[in-house]
């Protein structure tokens, strides 16, 4: 099937948008692919909605925004069988209140014509799991692509930073010791937030801010010894489980809170190898982490194994997590799992998401 996936990750920075052939087993072939900003009023209202349940006050214009940017999306593709709707997360706490993914799938289906799959994670965590991370499999049809003969590692630094080992010699993603995945710790977040509140800057544009100052290394191994650290996967975090640490790091300059928050994400990098099986092959990087120049070489320093951008192996580390939903869509429609034990906690294989059509 043509699937198009949608993905709005934490890092609010707009829709991406990318088109995948596929049975939801294998990748036959990847399509056209398009990004969709969200201005800065836009990225201020989801900000501001961080953290709310479906059930806080004045979230209709926020769904309406989220659906409307989708929407305009999905207008510059013909062609679509399928639709891989995943929502803008503003809440995840599996083991409290769940998880809230704001975005209307059934009015996206109506008011973009397409077929929409969506309310993916909800499943999961009724089932006993942690609702995310939901790409692994998609990294196991990925590593299937590049002729992968060892186990490796996809990690996807987005506002938060997850991971998934993989080890393509298992028959399929679902298969005992195929997938191990979870959220490594904070990926670009407290960065973006420490630069947007001392400079007004979104990001540190290839790192330069945290090259240029010195990593506090006392204030380093507190920020490391954080619990969620020390737990074993599966796990995930919401956007905001790290937020405090900017308090802790605002005696620092500018540069050096950049490099020491840099550096935190590629501790929790390095701390998250402990719990593969066996060591990885190697690193391949996606996410807008992997422009940031002083991330991937404090990434590498932590690493025996080499370290690179999923560039080099003809992957798209733009659009990685959204041709993964339209991969999960196809998968949805024709019954297959979407999660399993070793990516999410799952007691068992779930194939979760809603499928929503333009006439229902």
């Amino acid at each position: 099937m043509r699937a198009l996936g949608l993905m709005s990750g934490t890092s609010l920075d707009g829709v991406d948008a990318a088109v995948v052939e596929t049975d939801g087993e294998t990748i036959a072939a990847f399509g056209l692919s398009a990004f969709r900003p969200y201005p800065p009023e836009d990225r201020a209202t989801l900000r501001a909605a961080l953290g709310s349940w479906p059930e806080a006050p004045g979230l209709e214009p926020v769904e309406a925004l989220v659906r409307d940017a989708h929407a305009a999306a999905i207008a510059g593709f013909a062609g679509i069988e399928v639709v891989g709707f995943h929502g803008q997360t503003l809440a995840h706490d599996p083991h409290g209140r769940g998880t809230h993914q704001i975005g209307r799938g059934d009015l996206l289906a109506r008011q973009s014509g397409r077929p929409v799959v969506w309310d993916l994670r909800t499943a999961d965590v009724a089932s006993g799991g942690e609702g995310a991370p939901l790409v692994p499999f998609f990294h196991f049809a990925c590593a299937r692509r590049i002729g992968a003969a060892a186990p490796l590692a996809f990690l996807n630094l987005g506002g938060v930073g997850n991971v998934t080992w993989v080890d393509p010699r298992r028959a399929a993603p679902e298969a005992p010791g195929a997938l191990i995945a979870f959220d490594t710790g904070p990926g670009n977040a407290l960065i973006d937030d420490f630069l947007m509140q001392r400079l007004g800057r979104s990001f540190d544009d290839g790192g330069a801010v945290a090259a240029a100052g010195r990593v506090d290394s006392r204030l380093l191994a507190g920020l490391a010894d954080h619990p969620y650290l020390q737990r074993p996967p599966p796990k995930s975090l919401d956007r905001q489980d790290f937020h405090g640490f900017l308090d802790r790091v605002a005696p620092l300059s500018t540069e050096d809170g950049a490099a020491t928050l840099t550096a935190l994400t590629a501790a929790c990098v390095a701390a998250a190898a402990r719990h593969f099986p066996e060591p990885a092959e190697r690193w391949l990087i996606c996410g807008g982490g992997r422009r940031n120049r002083t991330l991937m070489a404090m990434l590498a320093a932590g690493s025996n194994a080499p370290v690179a951008a999923v560039e080099t192996v003809g992957l798209d580390g733009d659009m990685l997590e959204a041709q993964a939903f339209g991969f999960l869509a196809v998968r949805v429609l024709r019954g297959l799992p979407t999660s399993a034990p070793g990516t999410t906690g799952v007691r068992l294989p779930v194939c979760g998401g809603r499928v929503s059509r333009p006439e229902g």
